[in-house]
């Protein structure tokens, strides 16, 4: 049996509560460790949080998983985050695990949009969850996986949600919110 690496990539922007599960499950079904890899710089050109701030609120948003580590990565590979150049780089840096590609349902309606999908996918086959919102439109030739149906939840709406200063207790960890309220991120603009 080889052992198994989830690299678990996104922009984090924050993480929540899904990010959490999707991790959890991994582990559950046999991948070893989990490489949680915020984004650097998006490719879509989005606009997110300072790399800083989202690696720290992944650090503490995954804290108590303890096979799961965050990884830098992406910053020390520099400019526009590929996921492709990504697992180049991972399947050089973990030569003894066969790399899994662990994603929600959802990123497959936006595979066509991924630089070189189809040789992403053959350095690290997918690990596909269900996610709330998301149903058999999202299944792309059986890689949609029969594992657990993801909260309906996204950073777009808890950042909507922060920035009108809603409660978000239940889809954001404690620490993360801790963090997010103690470095005033995400609050509406005043000017």
């Amino acid at each position: 049996m080889s052992r198994e690496l989830a690299v678990f990539g996104g922009s984090f922007d924050p993480p929540h509560i899904g990010h959490v599960f999707l991790a959890a499950y991994a582990l559950s079904v046999g991948v070893e460790r989990v490489l949680v890899v915020p984004t650097f710089q998006h490719a879509f050109d989005k606009q997110l949080q300072d790399f800083a701030h989202r690696m720290r609120m992944c650090e503490l948003a995954f804290s108590l998983l303890p096979a799961v580590e965050v990884s830098p990565i992406e910053q020390e590979l520099g400019g526009i985050s590929r996921t492709l150049r990504l697992v180049e780089a991972l399947a050089t840096r973990y030569p003894g695990y066969q790399l899994r590609l662990l994603v929600g349902a959802d990123i497959l309606l936006q595979a066509h949009r991924w630089h070189r999908f189809d040789e992403i996918r053959a350095i690290a086959p997918l690990l596909v969850a269900q996610r709330g919102g998301y149903g058999a439109d999202a299944a792309d030739a059986g890689t949609l996986s029969a594992g657990p149906l993801l909260p309906e939840v996204s950073s777009t709406a808890i950042r909507a949600s922060l920035a009108r200063g809603d409660d978000v207790s239940t889809w954001v960890p404690a620490q993360v919110r801790a963090y997010v309220e103690a470095h005033q991120l995400y609050r509406a603009s005043t000017t």
